[in-house]
C-alpha cells in the first residue's frame, strides 16, 4: 500500500501591480506572510528598487491622460472600483480574518472601504468649486486660482491596516487627477494585492495606481529621493522616517504629507482636504476689456 502523508497546502503567490499588469518582482525575492500564530498565509513579493522605478515610469506615463479626463468621468471610474469591491466582499472578509481581524471587524472594514470609494467618487467633480477662487485685484483683470494635480505620488500605506488605510489614501489621490505608487502593509499584505486585482478588473487605466509589497526600510529611501516623484504620502510614525523623508524629498522639492495619527476607521479618515493635500494652486490673470474697446495691459 502507498504510504500516506499529510497534504501540504500550496500557498498562493501574491504578485505586485505595475502598469495594469500583475508581474512578479524582478528580483525574484519573496517573503512568507504569517498570521498571529506564525502560520504561513501566502508568498509575498519583496519588491526591489527596479520595481519601484518601473512603477514610477508607469505612473508618469499614465498621468497626462488621467489628469486630462473630465472630473465626472474620474468619478465614474472610482465608483466602478467600489462596485467591483462590493462584488468581492466575501474574499476580502476571509483575507482580513486570516490576518487577525474578527469577523465583525472584517465586515466593518470592507464595508467602510467601499463606502469611502463612493465618497470620493462624489467629490471628483466638486472639490474644484470648494478650493478654487476668484480673487479681487486692484487692476483691470480677472484673477482665478484653480487646483491642479501635483503629479506622481509615492505612498507608504498604513502598515497596521490591511485595507482601509490603503483605500483611504489611494482614493483622494486619484480623485484629484494624480497617479500613485503605493507600498502596501508589510505584515498585512493580502488585501492590498487582491485590491490590485480589483483595480485591474475595473475601468481604471493601467499605471494610475501601482501597488508594491516589500520591506519599508529598504524601499522608503527610494520613495523619498526619486527625482520623478512629485509628492510623498506617509503613514509612518517612526522618528527616523520623519527625518529622512523630508531631507531626501528636498532634492526636488517634493510635497510631503504625514498621516501617522489618522484613524482611518473614523470619520476623520475621509475629507475633501485629503484631495487638496496633493493639489497645486495655479493662478491665472486675464485682462478685462475696456469700455472703449481696448484691452487692459499687464
Amino acid at each position: 500500500m502507498p504510504r500516506s502523508f499529510p497534504r501540504l497546502e500550496i500557498l498562493k503567490t501574491y504578485k505586485i501591480y505595475i502598469g495594469g499588469q500583475l508581474p512578479r518582482t524582478e528580483s525574484g525575492r519573496y517573503y512568507v506572510a504569517t498570521n498571529s500564530k506564525g502560520e504561513p498565509l501566502a508568498n509575498i513579493c519583496l519588491s526591489s528598487r527596479k520595481d519601484f522605478r518601473d512603477a514610477v515610469v508607469s505612473a508618469r506615463s499614465a498621468l497626462a491622460a488621467w489628469s486630462g479626463r473630465s472630473a465626472f468621468n474620474r468619478g465614474q471610474i472610482v465608483y466602478r472600483i467600489a462596485e467591483m469591491l462590493e462584488g468581492r466582499k466575501t474574499q476580502f472578509i476571509e483575507e482580513l480574518i486570516k490576518q487577525g481581524a474578527t469577523k465583525a471587524a472584517a465586515e466593518k472594514e470592507i464595508t467602510l472601504s467601499i463606502d469611502r470609494l463612493v465618497y470620493y467618487s462624489g467629490w471628483c467633480d466638486k472639490y474644484q468649486q470648494i478650493f478654487s477662487t476668484v480673487n479681487p485685484v486692484a487692476s483691470s483683470h480677472f484673477n482665478f486660482s484653480v487646483s491642479e494635480p501635483t503629479g506622481v505620488v509615492a505612498v507608504m500605506a498604513d502598515q497596521q491596516s490591511a485595507l482601509i488605510g490603503l483605500v483611504s489614501l489611494i482614493a483622494p489621490i486619484i480623485a484629484g487627477g494624480n497617479t500613485c505608487v503605493v507600498l502596501a502593509s508589510s505584515p498585512k499584505p493580502l488585501c492590498a494585492v487582491t485590491f490590485a486585482e480589483v483595480l485591474n478588473s475595473s475601468d481604471l487605466p493601467g499605471g494610475v495606481v501601482n501597488i508594491l509589497t516589500g520591506n519599508p526600510t529598504e524601499l522608503l529611501p527610494f520613495f523619498a529621493d526619486h527625482m520623478d516623484v512629485n509628492a510623498v504620502a506617509m503613514c509612518s510614525n517612526e522618528d527616523a522616517d520623519k527625518k529622512m523623508v523630508p531631507e531626501k524629498a528636498a532634492n526636488n522639492m517634493k510635497r510631503v504629507r504625514f498621516y501617522d495619527r489618522t484613524d482611518w476607521l473614523k470619520s476623520e479618515g475621509q475629507s475633501p482636504y485629503f484631495i487638496s493635500d496633493f493639489q497645486e494652486v495655479k493662478t491665472t490673470w486675464h485682462p478685462i476689456e475696456n469700455i472703449g474697446g481696448g484691452r487692459g495691459g499687464y
